[in-house]
């Protein structure tokens, strides 16, 4: 009809999912009924609707038609099956990754010393390794070995620093790990330095004897304390304290000798003094070891006799009277050292990267791990921890409770 306007038509498209399209196809009947709709077109779930109007016949559109477009994301890739299939994914990889870890634990120390620069250039790419020895040496295959392990392994390394700030340990650890430092030395032919810290005593001045004898290798801050050399087998009596409560030891041994040290035993003084005789061999015995390994170190005491005997004590000294016994060479701090392995590397200081490690952080494993210490037992006196209080043992060691000591590094 003239003048009449045409009803404005509409394109839509709609993207609807499955659980509503069933309502979509009463719709479009609806509205077709209703005249609003001339066409349209529906495509089964999953699809898309398209509907659209029609002006009536011979009616002249006044505008274009306006279109709305409804489309609403489209579903997940793999589905419901794709995203647990995702997630089995996600878990195998998480046992693997903890199966991998589990067999690098076991074959080799987890992480393993962290290198860190120190001095010099930052720039070089040789280097000399500051070996850090602190604390008790109790344990022969802790921190120190895994260092000295780093270093063998690593062929840019020119020479070594040993840094030990440490009043000694156990005759058994002092002596391995003086052993490993002179393996190392000889395999990869590295000159070796010694710098003091507050305490070089006992086992750890023996350790550093390990550097060698070349000259001006040792050095000792103003402010160290040395020496100590000598052996020390703790021994403790407490029969009269025992006595007071009225209990007596009455250990069965296969002989008498089984109980040698026993703290809880008393004891004739004929028993006690050839007890003592047995354990005064062991010492003296330990001794002559000791004084061999300073003998190879200090060459210029070899020789002497009296010298000999007055650095070998048990006495502790100050750097000034270390240095005028010849325990030591030289007065001076860590970087004083540094220079003299660069000289003795045939190098220029300049050239290389001074460098030391540090301990691994704690992983998730370590902490979960009995050595991580998470589940150790809350802190006491165990039975492995009475064990080395009534265990006779020797000692290079500058102390009055070396049982008591905590492992160094």
């Amino acid at each position: 009809m003239p003048g009449r306007r045409s009803r404005p038509h509409w394109l839509v498209a709609c993207d609807l999912p499955g659980r509503i399209d069933r309502f979509a196809a009463p719709c479009v009947a609806l509205m077709r009924r209703s005249g609003i709709l001339r066409a349209a077109k529906c495509i089964l779930p999953g699809s898309q609707i398209l509907m659209s109007t029609e002006p009536a016949p011979g009616a002249a559109a006044s505008s274009p038609p306006p279109q709305i477009v409804v489309q609403q994301p489209p579903p997940p890739m793999f589905g419901r099956f794709g995203r647990y299939l995702l997630l089995a994914l996600i878990v195998c990889v998480m046992i693997i990754i903890g199966q991998a870890a589990s067999y690098r634990s076991y074959f080799s120390p987890p992480g393993g010393p962290q290198e860190k620069f120190h001095s010099l250039n930052g720039e070089a790419t040789d280097k000399i390794a500051v070996l850090r020895i602190e604390g008790g040496i109790i344990d022969s295959d802790g921190f120190v070995k895994q260092q000295i392990d780093r270093i063998r392994d690593d062929r840019s390394v020119k020479a070594v620093v040993l840094r030990i700030d440490s009043p000694g340990g156990t005759v058994t650890a002092s002596d391995y790990l003086y052993h490993k430092l002179r393996e190392l030395s000889d395999e990869r032919e590295l000159p070796m330095v010694v710098s003091m810290g507050s305490i070089c005593a006992s086992g750890g001045y023996y350790l550093a004897m390990a550097a060698g004898d070349e000259p001006d290798i040792i050095f000792a801050e103003p402010s160290t304390w040395t020496g100590s050399i000598g052996v020390v087998i703790p021994h403790y009596d407490f029969s009269g304290l025992l006595a007071q409560w009225n209990v007596k030891d009455d250990s069965i041994a296969s002989h008498p000798n089984k109980l040698m040290g026993s703290p809880t035993r008393e004891l004739a003084p004929e028993e006690r003094a050839e007890e003592r005789e047995l354990l005064q061999t062991l010492v003296d015995e330990s001794f002559e070891r000791f004084k061999s390994i300073v003998r190879a170190g200090r060459p210029q005491l070899a020789g002497d006799d009296d010298a000999m005997d007055k650095a070998t004590t048990g006495q502790v000294f100050s750097a000034e009277q270390a240095k005028t016994l010849g325990l030591v060479d030289k007065i001076g701090f860590l970087d004083d050292a540094i220079d003299r392995a660069a000289e003795l590397a045939g190098r220029d200081p300049g050239d290389l990267r001074a460098i030391k490690y540090d301990e691994p952080p704690a992983t998730l494993s370590s902490l979960l791990s009995a050595e991580g210490g998470a589940l150790r037992p809350a802190a006491g006196v165990s039975l492995t921890k009475l064990l080395d209080l009534s265990a006779p043992r020797a000692y290079y060691l500058w102390t009055w409770l070396p049982t008591l000591l905590q492992e160094g590094r």
